[in-house]
């Protein structure tokens, strides 16, 4: 299964219900949010209010990337405005198992997030309980970062770790840099969800999603 999940960070916030339908009409799988606190990156971005405003744009899933301290604050509070998809960071929690079975017990898919300096050995215990991982291949805090080369290997680590530990069903899914000129690539390594920012909502949202969209299913 491969699937684009658009990241609205980079769409023009003016134009956001606009853009997440055109993106939707265009063959968009998923709407990615990035969920920012100003503590754990960087950055501050949008919180629940705007995830109630745009749930009824879309019928697509929400998938939302907790950069937030604290991330058992919230989670549910964000699945209860129409998130379907919660990830998070481990060392943003003190208890990440009790956090998962929260987000699951509420009715979304739990994801624990991996940094670009974060090893694959971190997921070894609680990989048997969450529903998916996603690999950072920028360093998380902005959008249009440049692709960090080395993060491909943690995928190939990252499926031998699922195989080891009988969780082939994990979704594997890749946010910071993914582009045209790439995203075959990723594809063939496995990877299941495609986050794209700038590649989606700079220029033609419609036909850069088609080129992703082709060049993501290429060899599947």
């Amino acid at each position: 299964m491969k699937l684009l999940a658009p990241s609205i960070l980079s769409a023009d916030f003016s134009k956001l219900g606009e853009q997440i339908k055109e993106a939707e009409m265009a063959g968009a799988d998923i709407i990615h949010l990035d969920i920012m606190d100003g503590r754990y990156v960087p950055n501050i971005t949008f919180g629940i209010p705007v995830v109630e405003c745009i749930r009824g744009i879309t019928d697509l899933p929400f998938d939302a990337h907790l950069m937030i301290v604290e991330p058992e604050k919230y989670a549910v509070e964000f699945i209860k405005a129409g998130v379907n998809m919660v990830s998070f960071h481990m060392d943003a929690t003190i208890h990440s198992h009790k956090l998962v079975d929260q987000i699951k017990s509420s009715g979304a898919k739990a994801g624990v997030v991996l940094n670009p300096a974060t090893p694959i050995n971190t997921l070894e215990e609680i990989i048997y309980y969450i529903d998916y991982v996603l690999i950072m291949s920028v360093n998380p805090g902005f959008g249009g970062q440049r692709f960090i080369p080395q993060t491909a290997q943690k995928v190939t680590k990252l499926i031998k770790l699922m195989e080891e530990s009988g969780r082939t069903d994990i979704m594997i899914e890749i946010d910071g840099g993914v582009s045209r000129d790439n995203i075959r690539y990723l594809s063939e390594l496995g990877i299941n969800i495609f986050v794209a920012g700038s590649s989606v909502f700079r220029g033609d949202i419609a036909q850069n999603i088609k080129i992703l969209k082709e060049e993501m299913t290429i060899y599947t």
